[in-house]
């Protein structure tokens, strides 16, 4: 197609050093198609950034800190033929990392906090854009912000779909025409300019958000894997990258501990009818996994995934015997301290839910603050060391035989809550923690082997 429009994401291993952007920028230079590329942080800046985001440290820390992010941007600068064309703005940025990390509202201003996060995606920006002009194409760093309008909820911000469409129409459209445009994955700003962050991983949520406002063929997350695989290969040996996916499976694996995409990447493809396709950066020879509409073929078992550091609750009262709107208000509860509920089991005097609670994360705090007000209304049973198992799939409520196989496979183990029937898509249940790494094994050694 002498028009296609392709966005290539590219991750933190993927623009890590100055070598692993050189393979990149091949990557893209490859594909004519390939118009938007959208970088996450380099290796390792993020994780630093966040430690001065959040960590109370000694003026001591906070200069070793910003020195290990420049020697990590120092290391990309210094490998350029010519650097000269980036090396002031480089520094530029790195004063500004440093300016904010010093800053004494730091620890307590969002604002400030999310200034500081976008610096890793805004310096690797400009170091891929470099790399990338050594391979004699036309190419311009372009400051996401510019188009990606979000609201103003610092840390988590929500995208504003339609602006983002007509400022990217505006301000992306021509430029696309005469050079490869480099931008930032992750960072946005609010109506008032604010710079704003969409969280962890929102990367591949940039790339798929400008992919939908311009109507793009094609939306590529180039990472360190070959797609998407059965299982996570870390688990076990025999998991395997899959050819294809669909929407609603892809978004079912990411919402349940898929670590390869951002849950949210599903959401603007699938209103589009974007292809999405997820591959290695290091191995770009050998192929990875189409995201589609519509698959060549629909097995009853595609992929299992498993989400760690699950908390189950219990409310319970005999109150809510024959009693109308307690529900309600329970859910009135999670719904405003914005946490989301995964499983969610029912009898006649109480409920179990499980609640997602990686460890030092905003959810944690709001948990314990979620909890306390329950409390208020009933009693509560809060347990933790749990892990989620999830089997995606299609047609899972109607194909007979599925639960049953499924079941099987685990019968040696305890299941603490089951969730089944309510989604083809799959089949969900809470193991202990201790226990996961081995149902997943038998799982797939099941299903797949």
């Amino acid at each position: 197609m002498a028009n296609a429009l392709t966005i290539a994401k590219f991750g933190g291993t993927s623009v890590a050093n100055y070598e692993v952007m050189q393979n990149c920028a091949r990557i893209v230079a490859s594909n004519s198609a390939t118009r938007i590329v959208v970088v996450s942080a380099s290796a390792g800046v993020t994780n630093h950034l966040v430690n001065l985001a959040h960590s109370p440290l000694t003026q001591e820390q906070i200069e070793s800190t910003c020195q290990s992010i420049v020697d990590i941007e120092l290391a990309i600068l210094n490998k350029l033929a010519d650097k000269s064309s980036v090396e002031s703005k480089l520094n530029d940025l790195l004063d500004e990392v440093k300016s904010l990390a010093f800053h004494e509202e730091i620890l307590h201003r969002n604002d400030l906090k999310d200034q500081l996060l976008s610096m890793g995606e805004r310096m690797s920006s400009l170091m891929f854009s470099a790399v990338l002009a050594e391979q004699e194409v036309a190419t311009m760093n372009f400051d996401v912000r510019k188009v990606l309008r979000t609201d103003s909820e610092f840390g988590e911000a929500v995208p504003q779909v339609d602006t983002i469409e007509a400022l990217a129409k505006q301000l992306l459209a021509s430029e696309i025409e005469n050079a490869i445009v480099v931008t930032q994955g992750f960072v946005g700003a609010d109506d008032e300019g604010r710079t704003t962050t969409l969280g962890r991983g929102g990367s591949d949520f940039t790339a798929a958000l400008i992919a939908e406002a311009l109507d793009a063929d094609a939306c590529e997350i180039w990472t360190d894997v070959i797609g998407v695989y059965t299982t996570d290969p870390r688990i076990t040996a025999a998991a395997r990258p899959l050819p294809e996916l669909s929407f609603e499976e892809a978004a079912e694996m990411a919402t349940f501990g898929a670590k390869v995409l951002h849950p949210a990447t599903m959401e603007p493809a699938l209103r589009k009818n974007i292809k999405v396709f997820v591959g290695s950066s290091k191995e770009p020879e050998k192929g990875g996994t189409w995201i589609v509409r519509d698959c060549v073929e629909e097995p009853p078992y595609r992929a299992i995934t498993r989400r760690k550091d699950q908390v189950m609750v219990t409310v319970k009262t005999p109150k809510m015997m024959y009693a109308q709107g307690f529900l309600q208000q329970v859910f009135a509860i999670i719904a405003k301290h914005k946490l989301s509920v995964d499983l969610v089991t029912t009898s006649e005097i109480s409920v179990s839910f499980t609640l997602d609670n990686p460890a030092n994360s905003v959810a944690q705090r709001l948990n314990k603050e979620t909890i306390a007000e329950l409390e208020t209304i009933c009693d509560v049973k809060v347990e933790n060391g749990y892990d989620l198992v999830t089997v995606v799939g299609n047609h899972m409520q109607t194909a007979i035989g599925v639960s049953s196989k499924i079941f099987a496979a685990v019968s040696d183990f305890n299941l603490r809550m089951i969730c089944f029937g309510a989604n083809p898509h799959n089949l969900s249940f809470l193991v202990n923690e201790t226990d996961s790494d081995k149902i997943v094994k038998d799982l797939h050694k099941a299903l797949f082997e």
